[in-house]
């Protein structure tokens, strides 16, 4: 039977995901491609303590539905935490949302048709990308350098498109997936090339507590909270990095006129986010456990980090390159220009070792001579093993093509 399916449907980067995905299915493999926490890291025991310790009153609570806009204990909660980052909230407004990825998709509801423009940066988090381009949008994006988007390219993208874009995505704070953060210089840069554009900046910071060096904290400060005159931005954020990702928990804060319609169109969505899960994550923040454990999972990720790192060094051959995070889940490695990393996942999956190509993250799907590694997920004594083996793929590729580094 042949069904008349929307235009929706077709996005190219969901499916290289799931294809990834099918692919790397299997008990015996170690895996970096998760970008996610390990199982072995989530709070169970506060959160069972916080759930026995509720009264009947919010327990019942949890079970029923929500405002739209959010339980507001924990509306309140994460005005309080979103002040202390420097954010602006006296004129904004937090919308609780089922994931950022919600957020995401609520604001590109909100402002794109079909065949209108959005920016990216090159690569870009795929998660975006698939909903951008369930949308409609014509995806346009921008390379980057170890400093962030590239200023001149983004200049010059502007002033060469014959419509304006909607929005520029991007994910300044431990960037998903080049592992990055962009320089205080790079920010202000950006915040002054779109000034007076109408560009609308959809800032995405899920990472921003993951740093790794107290020191460096001031790096993560959101373009939202820097005094950026004459352009619009909304901030997206979610517990899914700093208390679980089964919480289905984002928000975003924006402009009280923004908020309105994104209310109305999340109450198309789902009416409301999970009131269970609002309740408890909001306890959480309340009762003064996020920020030990925040502090639990940058020690956790340095060390995985840092491990990873070492095993690089040790074991990839010449010519492969990577970056070496300050924070957040994942480092970036750069093949040889003549090597492709769906090459490198065919021999490494076979080996029992599995990552996400690098033209997942290409707005265009083409590029594709880098790879992502989530340090985040792997345990800490398959890191070296499945680095070995990576190397190894990665060596039989080069052999293969008779590859010799310059």
């Amino acid at each position: 039977m042949e069904y008349a399916f929307s235009h929706m449907v077709n996005s190219v980067h969901a499916r290289d995901v799931m294809l990834l995905m099918k692919q790397s299915s299997g008990k015996n493999m170690i895996s970096f491609a998760g970008g996610m926490p390990n199982n072995e890291l989530f709070p169970v025991k506060e959160i069972d303590e916080i759930y026995f310790s509720l009264p009947d009153n919010l327990k019942k609570l949890c079970f029923q539905y929500g405002p739209t806009s959010g339980y507001p204990p924990l509306v309140s909660s994460l005005e309080k935490y979103l002040s202390q980052k420097g954010l602006p909230l006296q004129e904004n407004k937090v919308l609780i949302t089922t994931g950022s990825l919600q957020a995401i998709s609520i604001i590109t509801q909100e402002f794109v048709n079909k065949g209108d423009v959005i920016l990216t940066e090159n690569p870009c988090f795929v998660g975006a990308l698939t909903v951008f381009e369930t949308y409609g949008a014509k995806i346009l994006g921008i390379p980057m350098d170890e400093q962030g988007i590239r200023i001149p390219a983004l200049k010059e993208m502007i002033s060469s498109l014959g419509q304006k874009p909607k929005f520029l995505y991007l994910t300044p704070n431990y960037h998903n997936p080049a592992g990055l953060i962009y320089s205080p210089e790079r920010k202000k840069a950006l915040l002054e090339t779109l000034a007076g554009t109408g560009i609308i900046l959809l800032e995405d910071d899920a990472y921003n507590d993951l740093y790794f060096e107290e020191a460096e904290k001031h790096l993560t400060l959101p373009m939202k909270a820097m005094e950026a005159k004459g352009v619009e931005i909304v901030y997206t954020g979610s517990f899914s990095k700093i208390l679980g990702p089964g919480f289905r928990l984002g928000y975003m804060l924006c402009s009280p006129e923004i908020f309105d319609k994104a209310e109305t169109i999340k109450q198309a969505l789902d009416a409301c986010t999970s009131n269970f899960n609002q309740i408890l994550a909001n306890e959480f923040m309340v009762r003064g456990k996020l920020a030990p454990y925040l502090t639990f999972l940058r020690k956790e990720y340095a060390e995985r980090k840092t491990l990873l790192l070492t095993c690089l060094k040790k074991y990839m051959p010449d010519g492969v390159r990577w970056n070496e995070p300050k924070g957040g889940f994942y480092v970036w490695l750069t093949l040889p220009e003549k090597l492709l990393s769906v090459d490198v996942f065919k021999e490494s999956v076979k080996r029992g070792v599995v990552f996400v190509t690098g033209r997942t993250f290409d707005p265009a799907g083409k590029k594709d001579n880098c790879l992502r590694l989530a340090f985040s997920n792997v345990p800490k004594d398959e890191i070296e093993s499945g680095v070995q083996i990576l190397a190894e793929a990665i060596s039989t590729v080069m052999e293969f093509q008779n590859y010799t580094s310059v």
